[in-house]
């Protein structure tokens, strides 16, 4: 009888460790749907076990979340993934680490360039290179986008410039035009205090930037993971 008990007491307490722990990925998802604006309903998976004493703790180990899409700021991002560890369960919510990466298709590269160059192109992936088309002064032109991170800011520099099948660099191009494609900055904004964009890379669907920080500070109305 005495095994007996042991095994029920151990038993209800492993049903009540993935109860609550099933509970808190339910929250944490909830939190993100209620803070992002997002597409899709996210993923949430908490590490750790068991689940009861890190929540006693005060803090869990690792979570990892994933969701489709994100708008930050009126900019459409795919393929959003969280990965954060040490992460407090009680008011401030604060993330010992984190890492944050997403997509920005070639649509949303497309129309903040355009915007801030005020030219008519086109924005296209080609094989690891970042293209761009269009017409300058009634020429056409092709170039490359150099995507890049400085101080934290996502910039977009045009290189390899084509204009009417000559090649000339954008210094040689007239100064309204070659001022309109150094440095066009890609606004990233509404990240959790603490993340900072630290590395962009082009992929097959547009750019990947990644914003990584500790002691991230998520907002106050963010519900505990408990």
């Amino acid at each position: 009888m005495g095994v007996v008990a042991v095994v029920v007491v151990l038993g209800g307490a492993l049903v009540a460790d993935r109860v609550t722990h099933a509970t808190a990925e339910r929250r944490v998802a909830e939190a993100i749907e209620q803070n992002l604006d997002v597409v899709g309903t996210p993923t949430v998976e908490i590490g750790g076990f068991p689940f009861l004493t890190q929540l006693l703790a005060g803090s869990v180990d690792d979570v990892t979340g994933a969701v489709d899409g994100v708008t930050l700021e009126g900019i459409d991002a795919t393929d959003v993934t969280i990965d954060a560890q040490d992460v407090t369960t009680s008011e401030p919510y604060t993330l010992g680490s984190a890492t944050i990466a997403a997509t920005l298709p070639t649509a949303s590269i497309e129309k903040i360039v355009a915007d801030r160059s005020q030219l008519d192109i086109a924005v296209a992936v080609d094989g690891r290179a970042l293209t761009a088309t269009g017409t300058v002064l009634g020429l056409k032109l092709a170039a490359n986008l150099v995507p890049r991170v400085e101080d934290g800011r996502l910039l977009v520099t045009v290189a390899n410039v084509q204009v009417a099948g000559l090649t000339v660099s954008v210094d040689d191009l007239p100064r309204a035009i070659g001022d309109r494609l150094t440095d066009i900055e890609i606004p990233v904004s509404g990240l959790p205090e603490g993340l900072v964009l630290s590395d962009a890379t082009v992929v097959a669907d547009g750019v990947r930037i990644t914003a990584d920080g500790t002691d991230v500070v998520l907002p106050t109305e963010v519900p505990p993971a408990g």
